[in-house]
C-alpha cells in the first residue's frame, strides 16, 4: 500500500505526541524546544512540554534548567537543546567586524563577569553605563543587554539560570578557538556538523516536505553561520540518505529508522490545545497540506486585524485540527473563546467531555506557576 497523506498525518501527530515521560527524556526525544515570551496563558516551551512531560506545571523548565545539562541558544530558531547538540554549532565564528569600542567592551564584560561568577543583567548596567541602543526592530533597548546577548551568542557566555524570567549569565570558560586545520579536514568536519544538525531538525519536524525541508537547513545560517556555505550541500546529502515518497505530487521526508505507515502511530481520544510553536503545528506549509485551513499567528497583528485571536492555539482532536481557543487568565480564574473551521463544535459528546478534560488540565498546569519571559 502506498503511503498517503492520512499516513503522514497520523504519524506527524503521534511521533511528536509521544507518551509523556520526565522532563530530561522529553526534551532529548524532542532535541530542541523553541522559546517564545509571550504568555497566553503560558510560555511556548511549557506549552509545548506540558503534552510529553509527566505532571509538568508551568515554570518547571526554568525552575530545573541548572540541573539538566541543557543550553539556551539559537538553533533554527532560539530555545533550549541538550548539550550535545549545543556543541554540534560551536565554536560558533561570526563573521563580522567589530569596533575597537566594541571589542574593549565586550572583552571588559567578559572580565565582569569571570571576577562576579553568576551576573544579572541589571548588574552589567549599573556598572557599566553602556546606555541606550536601537534594537533590531526599531525600538530602544540598554546596550549592554544587547552586548550581553552578542557575547552570549558568540558562545562567550552561557545562560546558568533565569531570575523572573531574565537571563543570569555566567562565563564559558572552555570557548575553543578556531584552529588552523586543512582545508580537506576542515571541510570535512563542517559536512559532519551540518549532517547531524540536519538529522536533528528532521527527528524534530517530521515529516517534513520539500519546500519545508530546505526551509529549515536555510535557517541552519543562524545557528551555525560559520558553515553557512555549506546549506546547499547538506540538503542534497539528506535529500540522498533520507528515506522519502511522493505522496500528491510533494516529496516528503523522514527519520531513516522510522516507517510513516507502521501500525505504532496511534491516535487517542484527547482534545489538545497546542501552542503555535508545538512541532505538530510549527510547519505553516505542512499545517495547510495536513488541516486545509490558513493558520496565522497574530500576536503582532493590529487587533482590529486578527481573525484567529492574539494567542490562538491550534485545537487538535484525532487527526484533524478543527480549531483554535484563546485561553486568558485573570486574578486566577480561566476563560477560552473557541473558533471552529466548520463554524461550529462538533456535536460529537466524546468531544465535548475530551474538550472540558483538556480544559482541567491546563488549570492543572497552570497551578505551577507562570512568570517570565524568554
Amino acid at each position: 500500500m502506498p503511503i498517503s497523506l492520512s499516513h503522514l498525518r497520523r504519524y506527524a501527530i503521534a511521533r511528536s505526541l509521544f507518551k509523556p515521560t520526565t522532563l530530561k527524556r522529553a526534551i532529548q526525544k524532542l532535541g530542541f524546544v523553541q522559546a517564545d515570551p509571550i504568555r497566553a496563558p503560558a510560555r511556548a516551551q511549557d506549552l509545548t512540554l506540558r503534552h510529553r512531560v509527566n505532571g509538568y506545571r508551568a515554570g518547571d523548565l526554568e525552575r530545573l534548567y541548572p540541573t539538566l545539562q541543557l543550553e539556551e541558544d539559537f538553533f533554527v530558531n532560539y530555545g533550549f537543546l541538550p548539550r550535545a547538540h549545543h556543541a554540534l554549532m560551536h565554536p560558533r565564528m561570526v563573521r563580522t567586524r567589530s569596533s575597537p569600542k566594541r571589542t574593549r567592551q565586550t572583552q571588559e564584560i567578559l572580565d565582569f563577569v569571570r571576577e562576579r561568577g553568576a551576573v544579572h543583567p541589571r548588574e552589567v548596567d549599573a556598572h557599566f553605563a553602556h546606555g541606550r541602543v536601537t534594537n533590531w526592530f526599531g525600538g530602544s533597548s540598554n546596550a549592554s543587554t544587547q552586548l550581553l546577548d552578542h557575547m552570549h551568542y558568540r558562545g562567550l557566555l552561557r545562560v546558568a539560570r533565569r531570575d523572573g524570567g531574565t537571563r543570569v549569565y555566567v562565563a564559558r570558560e572552555a570557548v575553543l578557538a578556531e584552529l588552523p586545520i586543512a582545508r580537506a579536514e576542515a571541510k570535512a568536519l563542517a559536512a559532519s556538523r551540518m549532517d547531524a544538525l540536519v538529522d536533528l531538525i528532521v527527528r524534530k519536524y517530521a515529516p517534513l516536505p520539500s519546500g519545508s525541508l530546505a526551509n529549515l537547513v536555510n535557517r541552519l545560517q543562524y545557528g551555525a553561520p560559520q558553515w553557512a556555505q555549506e546549506r546547499r550541500a547538506a540538503l542534497v546529502r539528506a535529500k540522498q540518505r533520507l528515506p522519502h515518497a511522493r505522496v500528491d505530487g510533494i516529496e516528503w521526508y523522514w527519520p531513516a529508522e522510522e516507517a510513516p505507515r507502521s501500525a505504532r502511530w496511534r491516535l487517542d481520544d484527547e482534545v489538545r490545545l497546542l501552542t503555535p510553536f508545538d512541532p505538530v503545528v510549527w510547519d505553516r506549509r505542512r499545517f495547510e497540506i495536513f488541516w486545509n485551513w490558513v493558520y496565522r499567528f497574530e500576536a503582532y497583528t493590529p487587533a482590529p486585524k486578527r481573525k484567529l485571536g492574539y494567542y490562538a492555539l491550534p485545537l487538535l482532536w484525532h487527526e484533524r485540527v478543527i480549531g483554535w481557543g484563546n485561553l486568558t487568565l485573570v486574578s486566577g480564574r480561566m476563560s477560552a473563546e473557541f473558533g471552529y473551521t466548520d463554524g461550529k463544535a462538533p456535536r460529537n459528546p466524546g468531544f465535548r467531555a475530551a474538550l472540558e478534560a483538556e480544559l482541567q488540565r491546563v488549570l492543572v498546569f497552570l497551578d505551577g506557576g507562570n512568570g517570565g519571559g524568554v
